[in-house]
């Protein structure tokens, strides 16, 4: 019994020790430690993580358990992300786009690459079939007609000047003849005849075209003897008292003497040329000089505060003073015509004033329109506005006697009376005009 068991130990262990029955194990005994060495090499590192969850379980026992684990972790190992990325970097890579082709250079003829002057030379050098054609000369402009050119100037001095442009023209080349030669005279009060023509010329057409000027009632002005013109101020600038020169000379032939504030005369240039149309200062003893002597003298009792209000007070009229004007008329027994101008109120619309400049200047006033001084030297041109003048009814004075200019009530009333026939005469015009502009 004994013997029987021990061959059959004998037999197991001969058996497993045989080749014959484990080659992979007899095949790792015969490689030794070397074999060992290059398989623990090649070994990657999943295969170790596989080898070891291997070893945490039951350990195999039989040659065929080691074989199976063995390719299993050589299987894990080839599945490693290093393998991946080796599989991935031997994959074929796409195909690269065909670049684009490079653009174009312009090529360069020979003669431009040519260094110093034989490249300038080649530049200014133009082959005959590419030479620039020339122009067929044009036509030359009709030479201009002298005639056509003496029609256009005839038209536009009639324009400005009227159908008797011609004779003013020769007026005014012989007044300046005489002018040069010294052949003129003056009146006592200063007033140039020569001078005056020159200027009632000179404004013609700034009232007859520019403010469209329509004259009422001159009848009421007398032919001959004295009379005392009383009119409203206005415009920021006085022009009315030139227009009211020119209106009278023109429909009577008469020559206006207005009466001017000292302030006038003071002023450089203006006070010269205010004396050659016949102004002289507004005082009694002149007033009276004049109406006695036959002229007809022009006041405008309102003074700079008519011609400087602002345009929000357009149209109504300042105080007329003490009534200075009606005793002059009263002594001098000659009838006072009350004058109504419309139109000037809008020529320069005084929307404001520097009273502190004004007084450094010594000025009654700074004006400030709506062009000046926003536009400098174009603020100064009036605006076309349309005027009206009338010259009302006389008002008799010979009815008094002349002891009757030291009555203060009496002034007072005929002053008064004057005022009124002006203002309202005023009102009138302006619904009968309407729009100033138009």
């Amino acid at each position: 019994m004994k013997d029987d068991l021990k061959g059959i130990g004998t037999s197991g262990r001969a058996g497993r020790g045989n080749g014959s029955t484990s080659p992979s194990r007899a095949a790792r005994t015969l490689a030794g430690p070397a074999a060992k060495k290059a398989a623990a090499k090649k070994a990657t590192p999943a295969r170790k993580s596989a080898a070891k969850k291997a070893g945490s379980g039951t350990k195999p026992t039989s040659a065929a358990q080691a074989e199976a684990a063995t390719s299993a972790a050589a299987k894990s190992a080839a599945t490693s992300p290093a393998k991946k990325a080796a599989k991935k970097t031997t994959k074929k890579a796409p195909a690269a786009k065909k670049p684009a082709d490079p653009p174009r250079q312009p090529t360069v003829e020979p003669e431009e690459t040519a260094p110093g002057p034989q490249r300038e030379r080649h530049l200014h050098a133009v082959p005959e079939d590419e030479a620039p054609r020339q122009e067929p000369p044009r036509e030359a402009t009709a030479d201009i007609d002298p005639e056509d050119v003496a029609a256009a100037f005839a038209e536009g001095a009639r324009r400005l000047m009227g159908t008797d442009w011609q004779v003013k023209i020769v007026d005014i080349v012989g007044n300046l003849r005489r002018r040069l030669s010294g052949g003129y005279e003056v009146d006592e009060f200063g007033l140039d005849p020569e001078v005056l023509d020159l200027l009632t010329h000179l404004v013609e057409p700034l009232a007859e075209s520019w403010f469209r000027l329509e004259v009422r009632g001159v009848e009421n002005i007398p032919t001959d003897g004295g009379a005392l013109l009383v009119a409203n101020h206005s415009g920021t600038v006085p022009v009315d008292g030139l227009i009211t020169g020119y209106a009278v000379r023109k429909h009577t032939g008469r020559p206006i003497r207005p009466l001017g504030a000292d302030l006038v005369f003071r002023l450089p240039y203006v006070g010269q040329i205010a004396r050659k149309m016949g102004a002289t200062l507004a005082c009694a003893e002149d007033a009276e000089r004049l109406l006695t002597s036959g002229e007809l003298a022009a006041v405008w009792p309102e003074g700079f505060k008519g011609v400087g209000k602002p345009f929000s007070e357009r149209y109504k009229l300042q105080r007329f003073g003490r009534g200075g004007f009606v005793s002059s008329a009263m002594r001098a027994q000659v009838p006072i015509i009350p004058v109504s101008i419309v139109g000037a109120e809008e020529i320069y619309p005084l929307i404001g004033n520097i009273p502190s400049l004004a007084r450094l200047l010594g000025l009654p006033y700074i004006p400030i329109t709506p062009f000046f001084p926003l536009l400098g030297p174009l603020g100064l041109i009036p605006l076309p506005s349309k005027w009206i003048i009338e010259f009302g009814e006389p008002v008799r004075t010979d009815a008094y006697p002349p002891e009757s200019a030291d009555d203060p009530m009496l002034l007072f009333n005929v002053t008064d009376q004057v005022r009124e026939t002006i203002q309202q005469t005023l009102y009138s015009l302006l619904v009968e005009r309407g729009n100033p502009f138009v």
